[in-house]
């Protein structure tokens, strides 16, 4: 039986599945984005390994606990790295809710950087001394890798997975993909500042550190990430294609 919860959750994640699609963000059926079941424990939903992106429904999403186990019948698979990247970080973290891994063009290019994305742009601004990194140590597959990314990740909700993508976590599936969209952003205008050769202005770090704190702190007119973006999103992709409700 399926919660009124459970149900809106489901919606919301394959909202987020199809506009990393949109957007040209995923990669073929290799990545992932989970979200937690609200009112239970132990269960989160995630991708079946094999869906594109932009197929990705509300029913077709796969319940499984950290464990691995499935919670509900479904003729699908999840891929391995999706289970030991993501129950890693659920069971880690309480504001984990959504965990969202893609290996978009410009953050994975940003991840073999020594210094990741740097504070160039006020999109990057957000995301000053607040990443973290994980070395790559092949495809995540390996249960003991687990630990080293709770490790790595602490207390940001952005790691970079060097040589690899990037990973994002949020409180609602709208903040995870925010966060994603914001990084993602920033990345493809330092590749493009870096490429034209010319020296780049990098502001002192206490205005880096401010404006860092204005976002993550939500001074003025700023608020979480996805309070008001989200909504937007979704009335556009309900307007372009609102088969992923189904």
């Amino acid at each position: 039986m399926i919660t009124p919860a459970e149900q809106q959750a489901r919606i919301s994640l394959a909202a987020c599945y199809r506009l990393v699609a949109r957007m040209g963000l995923d990669d073929l059926i290799y990545n992932h984005i989970s979200l937690r079941v609200p009112g239970e424990e132990d269960a989160f939903l995630i991708n079946p390994y094999g869906l594109m992106f932009d197929e990705i429904t509300a029913s077709s999403l796969v319940k499984i606990d950290t464990a691995g186990r499935k919670l509900a019948p479904s003729p699908h698979e999840v891929n391995v790295a999706a289970f030991v990247i993501h129950a890693a970080i659920h069971k880690s973290s309480a504001d984990a809710a959504c965990v969202l891994h893609t290996h978009s063009d410009a953050s994975t290019a940003i991840s073999a950087q020594p210094d990741g994305l740097l504070p160039l742009t006020q999109f990057a601004m957000r995301f000053y001394q607040r990443q973290a990194f994980h070395a790559y140590e092949g495809v995540a597959i390996d249960l003991d890798e687990q630990q080293r990314l709770v490790q790595d990740l602490g207390p940001h909700k952005v790691m970079l997975m060097r040589n690899h993508g990037i990973l994002t976590t949020g409180r609602t599936a709208g903040e995870a993909f925010m966060l994603l969209y914001y990084f993602e952003r920033a990345a493809k205008i330092q590749l493009a500042m870096q490429a034209s050769g010319v020296p780049c202005i990098t502001p002192p770090h206490e205005v880096c550190d401010r404006a860092a704190r204005q976002f993550w702190e939500q001074q003025g007119d700023i608020l979480a990430p996805g309070e008001r973006e989200w909504p937007g999103f979704l009335r556009q992709l309900d307007r372009a294609d609102p088969s992923y409700k189904t």
